[in-house]
């Protein structure tokens, strides 16, 4: 049989070729074999939470590490009342635990609910790496809402509205993936935003899963659920890896409206013939997390104003050399747009965002994701930064010496998040020699 192959991409699912490893994880092995080289990398390529997961739910890990029991597949149900009750306190959304949905990461449910979702799936551009390749993975229907810098790089219900008019298949089901606090961009919605979004959608019957895993980071703790808009039509998507530091304990949540209970079942379904459940100490873990209490806030409220101060100055060097970027609202990160050095980078042969971000990475050790990752045009002059690059622990430990009603001191981000403004300088320098 081997004589009639023709190669080994011949036993490789079509929908597959082409597709590489996720791009954040990708930025993420560069950098670590360039660190092994000896050469100085300023990591500003995968999101991952600087922050230590909170004492109190690393105790209940340690607690509940004789838990070697196979949890029911949907999640352990003192989890998904914990979750239940989550939502109810921070979205005001009335979410029932047996709509909640336990998973080994959010990505991994955004993958079940596109294998079992039968209809259009809607990206807003630009958007997290996953979305799109999952699709095409499954040989989905896409179609893109290319957002721009001047609507703040989100979905607006005047571009949600020109889309809906242009469809070519109205009445095909449909099913909106929306991110905010944004990744790659750090903007969220407006209310106001929200409440036309959601009639909108409302209007033309489209589901939405709100991927609101940044929700906890909004940097002045106003997160507002679109659920609470649209609460018939949305799923919210949450987890431990931003608002908890816990990105390797791999677990996501997935919250239904009761009228979509249909949706989950069939995630379900795929799920007991895959990953089976999610390992038992690390649920046990998360009741904890999910409960929250005043050391959970207390831990939110410094890392909100650590990531803020951060993001801010960042931003104020970035701008003041020329690059456009918009201030961040929540989670750490800046979605940059070096369309001002156009010319200039033109003139040295950089004219994709994959080139820029390679040139970069080799003349100054800073790492960028390319625009084009997030579904932006190769000729598009952007890039997402992930500003981590600090030791979170200490930062942590010497914000919670200051009182909690007080701003951090002018001197705190230049003292405990000195390499990622060091990194900023790079990138200035860079675009200006």
């Amino acid at each position: 049989m081997a004589h009639l192959i023709k190669s080994h991409e011949d036993l490789i699912n079509p929908h597959i070729r082409g597709l590489g490893i996720s791009a954040t994880l990708a930025i993420n092995a560069r950098s670590k074999e360039l660190i092994e080289q000896g050469k100085t990398v300023y990591r500003f390529g995968l999101g991952q939470s600087p922050f230590p997961v909170p004492d109190l739910v690393v105790s209940a890990l340690k607690l509940n590490a004789i838990q070697k029991d196979y949890l029911p597949v949907r999640g352990l149900q003192q989890l998904r009342e914990a979750v239940a009750d989550f939502h109810r306190r921070k979205d005001e959304v009335d979410i029932q635990p047996d709509c909640v949905l336990i998973g080994p990461g959010s990505k991994e449910l955004v993958f079940l609910l596109q294998l079992v979702f039968n209809g259009e799936i809607i990206v807003v551009s630009p958007g997290w790496v996953s979305y799109v390749p999952q699709a095409k993975i499954l040989n989905n229907e896409l179609s893109f809402i290319h957002s721009t810098f001047e609507a703040k790089w989100q979905l607006t219900p005047k571009l949600f509205s020109d889309f809906l008019k242009k469809r070519n298949h109205p009445d095909k089901p449909a099913l909106m993936i929306l991110n905010y606090p944004g990744n790659p961009d750090g903007v969220s919605l407006t209310k106001e935003s929200l409440v036309e979004i959601a009639a909108l959608a409302r209007a033309h019957h489209i589901f939405i899963l709100s991927d609101e895993i940044y929700g906890q980071l909004d940097h002045k703790g106003k997160h507002i659920s679109l659920a609470r808009f649209y609460p018939e039509g949305t799923i919210i998507s949450s987890g431990l890896s931003k608002w908890c530091g816990a990105g390797g304990w791999r677990l996501g949540t997935f919250a239904f409206p009761k009228n979509m209970k249909w949706l989950l079942d069939g995630m379900a379904i795929v799920a007991s013939e895959t990953y089976t459940s999610v390992s038992a100490p690390i649920q046990y873990a998360a009741v904890q997390a999910f409960k929250g209490g005043i050391e959970i806030e207390e831990y939110l409220w410094q890392a909100r104003k650590i990531l803020a101060g951060l993001g801010n100055e960042c931003v104020h060097i970035l701008r003041a050399a020329g690059v456009k970027v918009h201030d961040p609202v929540g989670g750490f990160y800046l979605f940059l747009d070096f369309s001002n050095f156009s010319q200039r980078l033109h003139e040295r042969g950089i004219k994709s965002s994959s080139q820029l971000c390679l040139q970069l990475l080799d003349d100054t050790g800073v790492a960028l994701l390319q625009g084009s990752s997030f579904y932006r045009s190769e000729e598009e002059l952007t890039a997402r930064m992930a500003y981590v690059d600090f030791a979170g622990p200490r930062a942590l430990a010497a914000a919670r010496t200051i009182p909690l009603h007080e701003q951090l001191p002018d001197d705190f981000i230049k003292t405990y998040c000195h390499k990622v403004i060091k990194g900023v300088k790079e990138i200035v320098q860079w675009l200006t020699k």
